[in-house]
């Protein structure tokens, strides 16, 4: 059920492409991302032309991230919720329109560095409604053991259109005006529109109930806070994007100040920032078999930091360009790595939430450095502001020195569907509740110690998984019995609980099993609680072992 190494034997960093809807979809984005990339070329050039400070100048890059810390919870939320192929839809419709009223406004001159903002920030908005769905639905279009190398692969595509897509968005906006590069942008959206509206995902329908937002949000903000090694990711992951930020958010300030170029030559660097991405895209999965996770982040963040001192010492564009390439094939393996890590340690019943989560932390950490990395280049110049960001790259690798990332694993956390809901004497509604559950165990003298660690792993399963008020007592009179015991709210909730197990979960019951000493299987007990003044405190329910 645990596969030590990172990627199964045989797995190329090409094979997904042999599923045809990876093809299609990676394609389609291809084009879209190369869209994106030409409007945030006009964007950012536009706001050199119309600011009054380099504040409002990296403030565009922030707007572009800010939605995604703002809204992910809620587009995780939705993405484990409902079916994620429409939830695309509906965001690349949005996008398409707001990006088309963005032509329109700038075609007729309304534009001012306010309103600029407000539009990068409704695009975005819809990028953040459509990410969680989109890197969820990665392991609905190709196998568990092919993850990392789509998400790879979902990297390697962005960073080619990156590659040149700027460039174009320099040459578009040069010659053309900023509206051009807005109006391609909303074509690019067509194509990846009618794949969405063509595919038809084989997806297991729940039947259960489907959750309420709030509730969706708060199980998964219960299962990362219950998740240390996802916790880890988060930590590292923000503080990346709060100091590797800096370039591309000061990097239009560079290549107008600094090396005293034009659109283009922000076009080309960001070009070269996108052969590194794409570089480091074709290596990562190589690396991930070669170095441990720690020692993969901590190379990226001494990479950027290379980056980042280049870019404020040097005078000269090709120098920059050099050093940009570095940057973006650290950039990639670092937020790819990431990627990787959460969804391989994550069952998908919750990885939307899990993965919004996470860019929650990551482009919080971008949109925050953004901020401040601007006040620093307003009041100090962008050079200053860079050197600064470069020593808080290096202080972010060390963070692993007390945070190290975990080892790469690939767990089995395909659902176990063990549980069959007892029979019940009593005629239960699904919101009847609370039920409180009891698991008695005999365990021997000298298998307590291994007992109890395998209950403190028990319980944080349990947890994270929805139960309350989880805790393991000990009979006075019969030391050997041990007894499990939780609540849920609701029946439903104890069988939506029960529903979430996944085979590897499922070990840590077989270890308990092994342990436990009596002739028959630990003893269930399963309860509904009522007031007294009902005239019924408690009424049972027996059925079979839980998992």
């Amino acid at each position: 059920m645990i596969d030590e190494k990172p990627d199964s034997e045989g797995v190329s960093a090409l094979a997904p492409f042999r599923h045809g809807i990876f093809r299609a979809v990676w394609a389609a984005s291809l084009v879209s991302n190369f869209g994106g990339l030409i409007q945030g070329v006009g964007a950012a050039w536009m706001m050199t032309t119309i600011a009054t400070s380099p504040y409002q100048v990296a403030l565009v890059q922030a707007s572009t991230t800010l939605p995604i810390m703002l809204f992910a919870l809620v587009a995780g939320a939705i993405a484990d919720s409902f079916d994620r192929r429409k939830v695309m839809l509906v965001a690349q419709t949005f996008m398409l329109v707001v990006s088309l009223l963005l032509t329109l406004f700038t075609w007729y001159g309304l534009i001012t560095p306010w309103t600029l903002l407000a539009f990068t920030f409704l695009i975005d908005s819809g990028t953040a409604l459509n990410s969680p769905s989109w890197q969820a639905s990665v392991g609905d279009m190709v196998p568990r053991n092919k993850v990392p190398a789509a998400v790879a692969l979902n990297s390697m595509g962005f960073n080619l259109t990156r590659s040149v897509g700027p460039a174009i968005g320099g040459i578009i906006v040069a010659a053309a005006g900023a509206a051009a590069a807005f109006a391609a942008n909303a074509v690019s959206y067509i194509g990846l529109i009618i794949v969405m509206a063509r595919w038809k995902p084989d997806v297991p329908v729940s039947t259960l109930p489907r959750e309420s937002l709030g509730a969706a949000m708060g199980a998964g903000l219960r299962y990362v806070a219950m998740s240390p090694n996802i916790g880890k990711v988060l930590v590292r992951g923000a503080a990346f994007g709060f100091s590797a930020g800096a370039v591309l958010a000061l990097l239009p300030l560079v290549a107008r100040d600094v090396v005293k170029g034009d659109a283009l030559t922000y076009g080309i660097m960001l070009g070269s920032f996108g052969i590194g991405a794409v570089g480091g895209a074709l290596i990562s999965v190589r690396l991930r078999q070669l170095l441990s996770s720690e020692t993969m982040v901590r190379c990226a963040f001494a990479g950027f930091a290379v980056c980042a001192f280049n870019a404020a010492l040097s005078h000269q564009a090709w120098q920059t360009s050099l050093g940009l390439l570095v940057g973006g094939a650290c950039w990639v393996i670092a937020l790819s790595h990431f990627n990787v890590t959460v969804q391989m340690a994550t069952p998908r019943w919750v990885v939307g939430r899990v993965l919004s989560v996470y860019q929650t932390a990551t482009f919080g950490g971008i949109a925050l450095g953004s901020w401040i990395w601007g006040v620093v280049a307003d009041a100090r110049g962008a050079e200053t502001a860079l050197i600064a960001a470069a020593i808080a790259m290096l202080a972010g690798g060390a963070i692993g020195l007390v945070l190290p990332l975990p080892q790469q694993q690939v767990l089995n956390l395909d659902p176990l569907n063990r549980f069959k809901e007892p029979h019940l004497a009593l005629d239960l509604k699904p919101r009847s509740g609370p039920i409180a559950i009891m698991i008695e165990y005999i365990i021997r003298h000298e298998d307590e110690a291994e007992f109890l660690a395998t209950m403190a792993e028990r319980g944080r399963i349990r947890r994270r998984d929805g139960a309350r008020n989880w805790t393991l007592a000990r009979d006075l009179e019969n030391p050997m019995i041990w007894i499990e015991h939780y609540h849920t709210p609701t029946w439903l909730e104890y069988v939506r609980h029960n529903g979430r197990i996944t085979h590897a979960d499922a070990m840590v019951g077989e270890r308990l099993r092994a342990l436990h000493s009596g002739d028959e299987p630990p003893r269930v007990r399963r309860v509904i609680e009522r007031p007294t003044t009902a005239g019924t405190a408690l009424v049972m329910a027996k059925g079979p072992i839980e998992h």
